[in-house]
């Protein structure tokens, strides 16, 4: 008998972007509920947690909020962008600046605010100082003495983990200085050290997304920690934290991604040794003091605000609701299957068995990777009697750049032909039930979806795509500006490509598909479009298929209320257990 519903899945909150005070006595986060979204405070030594804003709302993404030098007030940005200062303890809150398109704040030592105003410059509030010299800019770090900002940029049709560059700029006047990289490699996240003497960043030249480190005017740069680990992940927005410089300087804290799986380290600069500091995926990283503040999250660890001090581990809040541990699902393992052309392909499979139903679950992006985090809809569907695999077709993060930038020219064809094969892998060892596996997945995982049933017929027993990529010259035309160009490398220029673009879409072989197929949309969707999964629904029955369609009133890519998730659990366990559950 299930234990896990869907309203528990539902019901619990989201947590973004702890951040300890610079006393390192208390850390403020981000958290989302049915309400929308809140900045709360908690003390590390315990205490109750104080939410300190009401109305305006903070925005729930990364890079959204900063504490002051004295810690008595944190500025942070509003979902429209606006920038507001609100006290720590609780108040009333000052409006600095409206509509100022404000993401990744930053406050200086002497109180100045940076920011990155519509995700296109570097700006300093209330001065005149504007950096408008790339298509795309993010992530300001101001230097400790307040003289420097360093940032993250890139420029079109380049998206950020193909080629993006670390600038460092000194306010008192001249030419930004742009950290000598190797060329065709990807950079992120600038911080500078304590004194200000070194500003370390991640970049993939080495093949991998690791550590590296330069002198704080920018010059020399070089790789600090070479390994076959990522240390971060692919910049989807602002504000991603996964190292930190520690108080005095001398060592760094990072989070390694071994194979999807996540591990806390601290990397000793003088020696190079590094010190295992917790198992689980370690996000949003922060250190003051003898603290260490962060988001830890694993297979069976509840998403939760987590405080590192002299060794020992504290739970300071916590994500879902309660009764998860009641069916906590099994740690998944490393699978490998090989492509049609001989290629190593990689995955996680969970609660495998020949007995069980497989869900075949295809993550989006396309460049992105289901790392082994707490996922409350998985835990649903482990509860439900499935097995589950996480699929990384080339194009996926976290085995290496190599692996990422392989699906360049082959978006829709080279992603579909890998997570087939791995489909027929489970079959051969008896992962799953062969009769009775399904393939999901949303947004670019949706393109798979859709492609899978059109070109495989018969591979899986159903499809559920949730607001998925139908017609991608339709997105390249017409979704928003961070992905505009996105389709240049993955499938080619525009103009010159329409009629690849038009061959790899899921609308030119709507008619194929056979399989029974679900398909989730938001009526509010920014990036595809409901008309889109309109469209290919109708294409799909004109031609004898079986669809069935629904929207959701006023959601966006992905959903934001609490009732839409617990319809959608229910929908999708009610159309498979129609179709694949016999």
């Amino acid at each position: 008998m299930p234990t896990i519903t869907a309203a528990m899945c539902a019901r619990g909150r989201s947590l973004s972007e702890p951040r300890l005070s610079p006393d390192g006595r208390s850390v403020a986060f981000v958290t989302r509920d049915g309400n929308g979204s809140r900045l709360v405070v908690v003390p590390v030594d315990g205490g109750p947690e104080v939410v300190v804003t009401a109305d305006p709302a903070p925005a729930f993404r990364g890079g959204v909020f900063d504490w002051s030098l004295d810690g008595a007030t944190v500025v942070f940005a509003t979902g429209r962008g606006d920038i507001v200062r609100t006290p720590a303890a609780g108040g009333a809150p000052t409006t600095l600046a409206a509509e100022a398109t404000a993401s990744a704040v930053a406050v200086g030592r002497d109180g100045r605010i940076a920011y990155a105003a519509d995700a296109a410059a570097v700006c300093v509030l209330d001065t005149t100082t504007r950096h408008d010299v790339a298509d795309f800019a993010l992530d300001p770090a101001w230097s400790p003495d307040g003289t420097r900002l360093a940032w993250h940029e890139w420029d079109v049709p380049d998206m950020p983990w193909d080629r993006s560059r670390i600038v460092v700029a000194d306010l008192a006047g001249g030419t930004p200085t742009t950290i000598d990289t190797p060329d065709g490699s990807a950079a992120q996240q600038p911080r500078f050290s304590p004194d200000g003497e070194r500003l370390a960043f991640l970049c993939d030249a080495t093949g991998w997304l690791n550590l590296w480190v330069a002198d704080g005017d920018g010059s020399d740069p070089r790789p600090l920690l070479a390994e076959p680990h990522e240390h971060g992940g692919p910049t989807w927005g602002p504000g991603q934290s996964t190292f930190a410089w520690s108080p005095d300087g001398g060592r760094l804290a990072f989070s390694r991604n071994e194979a999807g799986f996540g591990r806390l380290c601290v990397l000793d600069l003088a020696t190079g040794a590094v010190e295992e500091l917790g198992k689980g995926v370690h996000t949003a990283l922060s250190w003051r003091d003898d603290t260490i503040a962060c988001l830890r999250s694993g297979a069976r660890t509840p998403t939760a605000v987590v405080a590192y001090r002299r060794g020992e581990r504290t739970t300071l809040a916590r994500g879902p609701v309660g009764g998860f541990e009641l069916a906590l699902p099994p740690e998944p393992r490393v699978v490998t299957w090989q492509a049609d052309d001989g290629a190593d392909i990689h995955g996680r499979l969970y609660a495998p068995s020949a007995d069980k139903p497989l869900l075949v679950w295809v993550h989006g992006g396309p460049t992105d990777q289901r790392r082994v985090e707490f996922d409350a809809r998985l835990a649903y569907f482990l509860d439900h009697g499935w097995a589950v695999l996480f699929p990384d077709f080339r194009g996926s993060t976290g085995w290496g750049r190599a692996y990422t930038q392989a699906l360049h020219g082959g978006w829709g064809m080279r992603d579909t032909a890998d997570t087939a094969a791995g489909v027929r892998a489970a079959t051969a060892n008896r992962w799953g039930d062969p009769t009775r596996t399904v393939v999901m997945g949303g947004s670019a995982g949706g393109l798979v979806v859709l492609r899978t049933l059109a070109h495989h017929p018969g591979l899986c027993a159903a499809g559920v795509a949730l607001y998925p990529v139908c017609d991608l010259l339709d997105l390249a035309a017409g979704t928003h500006r961070y992905e505009a160009h996105y389709t240049h490398h993955l499938i080619g220029p525009l103009p010159g490509s329409e009629d690849e673009h038009r061959r790899r879409s899921p609308m030119h072989d709507a008619a194929r598909i056979r399989d029974p197929l679900l398909v989730l949309h938001g009526t509010e969707d920014p990036v595809v479009p409901a008309s889109q999964s309109a469209a290919l629904a109708d294409a799909v029955r004109a031609a004898g298929g079986t669809v069935e369609r629904h929207l959701y009133e006023g959601e966006g890519h992905g959903w934001a209320r609490p009732a839409t998730t617990e319809d959608e659990l229910e929908r999708v366990r009610d159309f498979l257990a129609r179709n694949v559950l016999g």
